[in-house]
């Protein structure tokens, strides 16, 4: 999940009850979470009309059940949802787990008479006939079956245990960098395997590599798309936004198995496994931006003098009000919005939006009133991007690697970004050491870099 710029049609509503106050429902629903039964989603691959459950786990006693159900796999799926669309300070939401059924419990499976179905079964079902991975009379041999959690980080349980776990394990993910980013700063738990079926993907020369796109490549089904926005931090979820969050693991599993396959026929696992690591490298670095670009938002290029001192002081003002609110900042003024404003106080004329109450329509004021009146020392200074002219050698040196990298690209039916980005390439160029740093090894062997 990313951080959308942008509103929807109801997002009016929400920001005329968002000054000055906690988010009412979701403090409601977080209070309610303690009440909640947690369950295992034992599923097939066909679960996009099943009956779910409204319920996560949420306690001790279920994690504590669930941690045993990870310690007899090797490989667990991983996805997690965050509320960065409904609040300030984007937090981890939901971790959604699926694994696959140890082969103890396949012998034990009832077997449906051909009818495909899904079953809700509690964590608490051990020692009964487990129900719920279909077993399907035509398949005896009961291949590929899984169980599907989903996991509350908001309920008042320690994760810690959960954490410790994981990280013994090999981790499937779709587009690692996200996930591994969020369970970081919410499990603090860091990855040491994963097996990206986004990397996988690519390597095997597929363009369209979404999570949608590779199921129904797959699997021939068709994932809907009605969650993508939902604020994952209300409880309890709707049915709709539980099955949105399984199927982000749902298939990982198999399809991590159909592209591995895939990858070791044409002998590339060992590529995908030193751009996997080179993921969770990337993924523990700290994201650090200069404070005085921050405020720089797309289309702040064509601003200059006053007009930019108003703008870098609204935008401090919408950061101050967001996080007041807890709300994304785009819920208070949009960027396109805060552009207009900057150029219109600039320009003389008084700039008002209806969503405003008197006291924040005020500080909005007083923020470009501020700003106009700075000397013109403590303008904005114009970020001019003067890049050094690369040698003739350096030149000369980027066309070489790019002839490289594209007849690669050809041979082996991959992207030729995915083999070096343009950038990389001439940073290369200019000085061959930054290789290392900026390829991993099946990279720069294809751009015939030596180690």
């Amino acid at each position: 999940m990313t951080k959308l710029e942008g509103r929807g049609k109801n997002d009016d509503a929400q920001m005329t009850n968002d000054e000055g106050r906690p988010n009412d429902q979701t403090t409601k629903q977080r209070s309610e979470i303690s009440s909640h039964s947690g369950f295992v989603i034992p599923s097939s691959l066909d679960i996009r009309h099943s009956s779910l459950p409204r319920d996560l786990i949420a306690s001790a006693t279920q994690l504590a059940e669930l941690l045993s159900q990870i310690e007899s796999v090797d490989r667990v799926a991983i996805d997690t949802e965050a509320d960065s669309l409904h609040c300030y300070r984007e937090k981890l939401c939901l971790v959604q787990i699926s694994l696959p059924v140890p082969d103890v419990v396949v012998p034990r499976l009832r077997i449906d008479a051909g009818q495909k179905r899904r079953v809700v079964a509690s964590i608490g079902d051990a020692g009964r006939e487990p129900r719920g991975p279909k077993a399907d009379r035509d398949h005896p041999a009961v291949a590929g079956l899984q169980w599907d959690y989903i996991v509350d980080p908001l309920g008042a349980v320690d994760l810690s245990p959960l954490r410790a776990v994981l990280e013994r394990k090999k981790i499937v993910l779709h587009g690692a960098d996200f996930d591994l980013r969020l369970l970081r700063r919410g499990l603090n738990l860091v990855a040491h395997r994963i097996f990206d079926t986004v990397i996988a993907a690519r390597l095997l020369g597929i363009r369209e590599f979404s999570l949608a796109a590779l199921v129904k490549r797959y699997f021939g089904v068709e994932l809907g798309k009605g969650s993508q926005k939902a604020n994952w931090a209300q409880r309890p979820l709707s049915a709709r936004m539980i099955e949105y969050a399984i199927n982000d693991t749902h298939y990982l599993l198999p399809l991590a198995e159909r592209l591995g396959s895939q990858l070791r026929e044409c002998d590339r696992l060992d590529w995908l496994r030193q751009s996997c690591q080179r993921a969770i490298e990337q993924a523990a670095q700290e994201r650090v931006r200069n404070e005085d670009e921050l405020w720089r938002i797309p289309g702040s290029a064509s601003l200059r003098g006053r007009e930019a001192a108003v703008l870098r002081a609204l935008w401090q003002w919408r950061e101050k009000e967001a996080e007041t609110a807890d709300r994304p900042p785009f819920h208070i003024l949009q960027n396109h919005e805060l552009l207009g404003a900057a150029l219109n106080f600039a320009s003389g004329k008084l700039p008002d939006y209806r969503h405003f109450s008197s006291r924040r329509r005020q500080a909005f004021r007083m923020a470009a009133q501020n700003a106009m009146q700075l000397p013109e020392s403590e303008w904005p200074v114009s970020q001019r991007r003067f890049g050094t002219r690369p040698s003739p050698e350096a030149i000369r040196r980027a066309e070489e690697l790019r002839c490289r990298r594209d007849r690669a690209a050809r041979e082996l039916d991959l992207e030729q970004s995915f083999i070096a980005p343009r950038s990389t390439i001439e940073a290369i160029a200019a000085k061959e050491t930054r290789a290392a740093s900026l390829l991993v090894p099946w990279q720069r062997e294809l751009l015939g870099i030596k180690a």
